[in-house]
């Protein structure tokens, strides 16, 4: 992307959080967007998709952008666990090409086939004493299928608005700092679907109120090891990311006394040993980057980079009702 078009990007993603009187040029645009949201609405209530063999719940957003939504899979995978059920994950593997669908994952499936949202759940939910299949597949009926007799709960990274899966259940999940923006839909504001999509799920979960997104390591991008979150406190640090919303992860450094020196990429991006060569300059500050990052870099880190580790932490009240939902969806009872 040329510097002009990426400026031009930045402004109109400015403007949704803004005043939508910058985004006017872009006006024409918006009937087409509004027609193809509500006729692909209109299609699924009319005419349901079939019954999947599993039942699958969809986390999702109705907006552009990071949300938190993979730490919120985390929790829930892990909270199915300790209720005693069988956990899966399925995506789309977003910027990612397997040789072939659906991708079950294993411990060495390369980033490049699974796509890194999926390749850190994985890691993140496949302990020694645990197992959640993660599978990929652009189709996702098909990634369901596949986990029939080997799951009694789905999760569905993203897919919201994804109408040929069908769904036991749909969270949607709101950064509360940002909220929806100027409440208008693409490429105007930031919303994919109406905010009145929003009284058709079953439950919407704000990240920074209802849960909190919280680091609770570095990680040596190396070796493993783990640090004290404040061991770089009062020092300038090299931070590379390439999610959908960096900034929150910049404050999350700032928070920890680090002075980052930020370094962002577009969310999803495929990162080269030449992407981070503006190291070489200052090899001696460490470098901190995003664990989804982490995932596509690992094989070329360096011995003085780090990743910041995140978990969802919910409100106490948020995970009794958690768990008996978990335990609704899944059709099973705690007798």
């Amino acid at each position: 992307m040329s510097n002009a078009l990426a400026g031009l990007a930045a402004r109109t993603e400015r403007n949704w959080y803004g005043s939508v009187l910058g985004n006017l040029w872009l006006l024409p645009l918006w009937p087409l967007v509004w027609a193809v949201v509500h006729l692909r609405r209109r299609r699924f209530l009319r005419h349901p998709p079939a019954a999947n063999p599993v039942p699958v719940v969809v986390i999702g957003n109705i907006t552009v952008g990071g949300t938190g939504k993979t730490p919120l899979i985390t929790l829930l995978a892990e909270r199915a666990q300790a209720l005693g059920l069988r956990p899966a994950v399925v995506s789309r593997g977003y910027g990612a090409k397997a040789p072939q669908y659906p991708l079950d994952l294993t411990a060495d499936t390369p980033v490049e086939h699974s796509g890194d949202e999926p390749r850190l759940l994985f890691n993140r939910l496949n302990a020694a004493t645990s197992f959640c299949p993660v599978v990929v597949d652009p189709e996702r009926r098909r990634a369901v299928a596949e986990l029939a007799g080997r799951a009694d709960i789905v999760f569905s990274d993203d897919g919201l608005q994804h109408y040929a899966m069908a769904r036991a259940a749909e969270i949607v999940v709101v950064d509360h700092a940002r909220g929806f923006g100027n409440g208008w839909l693409l490429p105007l504001g930031p919303l994919r679907e109406p905010l009145a999509r929003l009284k058709t799920v079953d439950l919407v979960l704000r990240n920074g109120a209802d849960f909190q997104v919280l680091p609770t390591a570095l990680v040596n991008a190396v070796n493993g090891e783990q640090i004290a979150l404040h061991s770089f406190s009062g020092q300038k640090v090299v931070a590379v990311s390439g999610i959908g919303n960096p900034q929150r992860f910049y404050d999350s450094l700032s928070s920890l006394g680090m002075q980052p020196q930020e370094h962002s990429f577009a969310d999803h991006h495929q990162f080269q040993p030449d992407d981070l060569a503006f190291h070489d300059q200052t090899p001696d500050l460490p470098l901190v980057m995003t664990e989804k990052d982490w995932v596509k870099c690992r094989h070329f880190a360096q011995p003085n980079w780090w990743y910041l580790q995140v978990s969802a932490v919910p409100e106490p009240t948020l995970l009794a009702q958690l768990d008996s939902l978990l335990m609704t969806w899944s059709g099973k009872t705690h007798g």
